[in-house]
């Protein structure tokens, strides 16, 4: 089953999208056709989503909403509220997809407790699915050894043409895991990319739509972040873009292993 048939694509990130900034963003991605809207605890901006989308003519049922709870709420009592404040301020009784957004740090919450807690929200009827992010190999093992196979969604991790996280893609599809990639358009460093500037040259397009549409065809989801209307609307019609064998071959020579997203609090990676 195609990835896309239960995660919209693309969907619309709201990191470091606040107050008003975030709900004209939202109130424009809905009205352009976007039904996938990205956000989390950490980002402080759940109040500001929810209201948006409650502002919407788009009925609730048929946005595909994603929060995570942050690595300091993850005791299984402290979760479960966490899951309720989140829920508050969106101002919905479930969300479609909660997510882990970093494994508990050193293993200091050991991952059978927080992982057993998500899934007794979803059972609770407060997310339709659950998953984790920035999850290593080894981790993603664990976390299907705890909660059996078909459990967990995906696992949203970063993935550019400079990070192209290919043995962590494999392993997650192995585990019939979908893979979301935030960060897609490496924070802008795509735009700069000769390789990617040429091959959207050819297709008229932008080099941020090249790489959309590059994971497009890897079957993984993303949803990148912009206040501009013109980009989100490019960001669909980047999935109309078709790359040829000899386009994605030349871009598979664009990792470096740049990973961005690397805080004190993230895992050994092992790919």
């Amino acid at each position: 089953m195609s990835t896309q048939q239960t995660l919209p694509n693309p969907g619309l990130g709201t990191y470091r999208l606040e107050g008003d900034t975030v709900r004209r963003v939202i109130d424009t991605a809905l009205k352009l056709g976007y039904r996938h809207i990205d956000t989390a605890q950490f980002y402080d901006n759940e109040a500001d989503v929810g209201a948006a989308i409650a502002a919407s003519e788009v009925p609730r049922e048929e946005i595909f909403l994603t929060t995570k709870v942050w690595f300091d709420r993850l005791q299984p009592a402290d979760l479960k509220a966490s899951v309720d404040e989140s829920l508050e301020k969106l101002g919905t009784e479930y969300v479609d997809l909660l997510l882990i957004h970093w494994p508990s740090p050193g293993d200091e919450v050991p991952m059978a407790d927080y992982l057993t807690a998500l899934s007794e929200v979803q059972q609770a009827g407060k997310t339709r699915h659950i998953g984790v992010s920035n999850f290593t190999r080894a981790q993603i093992d664990q976390a299907v050894d705890i909660l059996g196979a078909g459990a967990l969604l995906t696992n949203q991790i970063e993935v550019h043409p400079f990070l192209q996280n290919r043995d962590l893609v494999a392993h997650c599809k192995r585990h019939d895991i979908a893979v979301t990639a935030f960060m897609p358009l490496a924070v802008g460093k795509v735009m700069e990319d000769p390789t990617l500037q040429r091959i959207a040259e050819a297709h008229d397009a932008t080099p941020a739509q090249v790489a959309i549409a590059w994971l497009n065809q890897l079957d993984i989801v993303t949803f990148p972040s912009s206040t501009k209307e013109t980009n989100l609307r490019r960001n669909i019609e980047a999935l109309d873009i078709t790359l040829s064998d000899e386009e994605m071959a030349e871009i598979a020579t664009l990792d470096r292993g740049e990973r961005i997203a690397n805080p004190e609090i993230a895992p050994d990676w092992d790919q």
